[in-house]
Protein backbone atom coordinates (compact mmCIF):
# COMPACT_ATOMS: atom_id res chain seq x y z
CA UNK A 1 0.00 0.00 0.00
CA UNK A 2 2.05 2.86 -1.33
CA UNK A 3 1.76 6.24 0.42
CA UNK A 4 -0.15 4.77 3.35
CA UNK A 5 1.22 4.17 6.84
CA UNK A 6 -0.69 2.93 9.84
CA UNK A 7 -0.48 1.60 13.37
CA UNK A 8 -3.21 -0.36 15.06
CA UNK A 9 -4.33 1.11 18.36
CA UNK A 10 -6.63 0.15 21.17
CA UNK A 11 -9.32 2.27 22.70
CA UNK A 12 -8.43 3.92 25.98
CA UNK A 13 -10.46 6.24 28.15
CA UNK A 14 -13.17 8.68 27.02
CA UNK A 15 -13.57 12.10 28.60
CA UNK A 16 -16.51 14.49 28.60
CA UNK A 17 -15.06 17.95 29.22
CA UNK A 18 -16.86 21.22 29.90
CA UNK A 19 -14.92 24.45 29.52
CA UNK A 20 -16.21 27.62 31.15
CA UNK A 21 -16.26 31.13 29.62
CA UNK A 22 -12.80 32.61 29.21
CA UNK A 23 -10.98 29.28 28.92
CA UNK A 24 -8.49 28.99 26.04
CA UNK A 25 -9.42 25.77 24.23
CA UNK A 26 -6.05 24.59 22.89
CA UNK A 27 -4.17 25.43 26.09
CA UNK A 28 -6.86 23.87 28.31
CA UNK A 29 -6.92 20.63 26.34
CA UNK A 30 -3.14 20.30 26.34
CA UNK A 31 -3.05 20.96 30.10
CA UNK A 32 -5.79 18.37 30.58
CA UNK A 33 -3.96 15.79 28.44
CA UNK A 34 -0.79 16.29 30.47
CA UNK A 35 -2.68 15.98 33.77
CA UNK A 36 -4.25 12.69 32.63
CA UNK A 37 -1.02 11.30 31.12
CA UNK A 38 -2.57 11.03 27.66
CA UNK A 39 -0.02 10.20 24.98
CA UNK A 40 -2.44 10.24 22.03
CA UNK A 41 -6.00 11.54 21.94
CA UNK A 42 -8.51 12.41 19.26
CA UNK A 43 -11.38 14.88 19.26
CA UNK A 44 -14.73 13.10 19.06
CA UNK A 45 -17.01 16.14 19.23
CA UNK A 46 -17.17 19.74 20.40
CA UNK A 47 -20.05 22.21 20.63
CA UNK A 48 -20.49 25.60 22.19
CA UNK A 49 -19.46 29.12 21.36
CA UNK A 50 -16.12 30.89 21.00
CA UNK A 51 -14.63 34.35 20.66
CA UNK A 52 -11.16 35.77 20.03
CA UNK A 53 -10.57 33.02 17.49
CA UNK A 54 -7.24 32.71 15.69
CA UNK A 55 -6.86 30.18 12.90
CA UNK A 56 -4.84 29.69 9.73
CA UNK A 57 -5.64 28.67 6.16
CA UNK A 58 -3.55 27.80 3.14
CA UNK A 59 -3.37 30.61 0.57
CA UNK A 60 -4.98 29.93 -2.80
CA UNK A 61 -2.39 28.74 -5.31
CA UNK A 62 0.01 27.52 -2.62
CA UNK A 63 2.33 24.64 -3.39
CA UNK A 64 4.50 22.36 -1.29
CA UNK A 65 6.38 22.79 0.88
CA UNK A 66 4.21 25.33 2.66
CA UNK A 67 5.99 28.30 4.17
CA UNK A 68 4.85 31.29 6.22
CA UNK A 69 3.89 33.43 3.20
CA UNK A 70 1.66 30.59 1.93
CA UNK A 71 -0.35 30.47 5.15
CA UNK A 72 -2.87 33.17 6.03
CA UNK A 73 -3.75 33.95 9.66
CA UNK A 74 -7.29 35.03 10.54
CA UNK A 75 -8.42 36.64 13.78
CA UNK A 76 -12.11 36.99 14.55
CA UNK A 77 -13.53 38.71 17.61
CA UNK A 78 -16.79 36.77 17.44
CA UNK A 79 -18.66 35.37 19.15
CA UNK A 80 -19.09 32.38 16.84
CA UNK A 81 -21.19 29.26 17.25
CA UNK A 82 -18.76 26.35 17.47
CA UNK A 83 -19.93 23.91 14.81
CA UNK A 84 -17.03 21.55 14.98
CA UNK A 85 -13.56 20.90 16.28
CA UNK A 86 -11.52 18.05 14.83
CA UNK A 87 -7.97 16.91 15.34
CA UNK A 88 -5.64 15.19 17.75
CA UNK A 89 -3.11 15.51 20.51
CA UNK A 90 0.20 13.70 19.98
CA UNK A 91 3.76 13.82 21.29
CA UNK A 92 6.68 15.19 19.31
CA UNK A 93 10.13 13.58 19.04
CA UNK A 94 10.99 14.92 22.54
CA UNK A 95 7.69 13.49 23.90
CA UNK A 96 6.22 16.97 24.43
CA UNK A 97 2.49 17.02 23.70
CA UNK A 98 1.18 19.20 20.92
CA UNK A 99 -2.27 19.69 19.43
CA UNK A 100 -3.42 19.98 15.86
CA UNK A 101 -7.05 21.07 15.80
CA UNK A 102 -9.28 22.38 13.03
CA UNK A 103 -12.26 24.59 13.81
CA UNK A 104 -15.58 25.38 12.11
CA UNK A 105 -17.64 28.26 13.39
CA UNK A 106 -20.63 30.24 12.19
CA UNK A 107 -20.99 33.99 12.29
CA UNK A 108 -24.28 35.69 13.15
CA UNK A 109 -24.76 36.16 9.36
CA UNK A 110 -24.77 32.37 8.90
CA UNK A 111 -21.40 32.43 7.15
CA UNK A 112 -19.22 29.48 8.13
CA UNK A 113 -15.49 29.98 8.62
CA UNK A 114 -12.72 27.70 9.70
CA UNK A 115 -9.21 26.44 9.45
CA UNK A 116 -6.33 25.19 11.58
CA UNK A 117 -6.98 26.43 15.11
CA UNK A 118 -4.25 28.39 16.83
CA UNK A 119 -6.41 29.36 19.82
CA UNK A 120 -9.97 30.34 20.73
CA UNK A 121 -11.55 31.56 23.93
CA UNK A 122 -14.77 29.97 25.17
CA UNK A 123 -17.65 32.46 24.99
CA UNK A 124 -20.60 30.86 26.80
CA UNK A 125 -19.60 27.21 27.11
CA UNK A 126 -17.71 24.49 25.29
CA UNK A 127 -18.55 20.81 25.65
CA UNK A 128 -15.98 18.37 24.32
CA UNK A 129 -15.71 14.60 24.03
CA UNK A 130 -12.08 13.49 23.85
CA UNK A 131 -10.97 9.90 23.22
CA UNK A 132 -7.67 8.37 24.29
CA UNK A 133 -6.00 5.79 22.05
CA UNK A 134 -3.24 3.48 23.19
CA UNK A 135 -0.60 3.27 20.47
CA UNK A 136 3.18 3.17 20.16
CA UNK A 137 5.32 4.50 17.36
CA UNK A 138 3.42 7.69 16.55
CA UNK A 139 4.90 11.16 16.97
CA UNK A 140 4.44 14.55 15.35
CA UNK A 141 7.45 15.61 13.27
CA UNK A 142 8.21 18.43 10.86
CA UNK A 143 7.79 17.24 7.26
CA UNK A 144 10.20 18.79 4.75
CA UNK A 145 7.86 17.62 1.97
CA UNK A 146 4.76 19.42 3.24
CA UNK A 147 6.44 22.15 5.28
CA UNK A 148 4.26 21.48 8.33
CA UNK A 149 4.24 19.19 11.36
CA UNK A 150 2.58 15.87 10.54
CA UNK A 151 2.18 12.50 12.20
CA UNK A 152 5.20 10.26 11.83
CA UNK A 153 4.31 6.58 12.02
CA UNK A 154 7.27 4.37 12.83
CA UNK A 155 7.61 1.38 10.52
CA UNK A 156 7.38 -2.03 12.13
Amino acid sequence: MEKLWYRECTIGRRFIIKLEPGAKITAALLDFARSQNLAFASMVSAVGSVREVEFTDIQAGAHLPMTGPRIKTHRLEGPLELMGLAGNIAPDAEQQLGAQFYILGSKSSGEVVGGRLVEAEVFATCEIVLAEYIVDGIERHYSATSGVDTLYIEEK
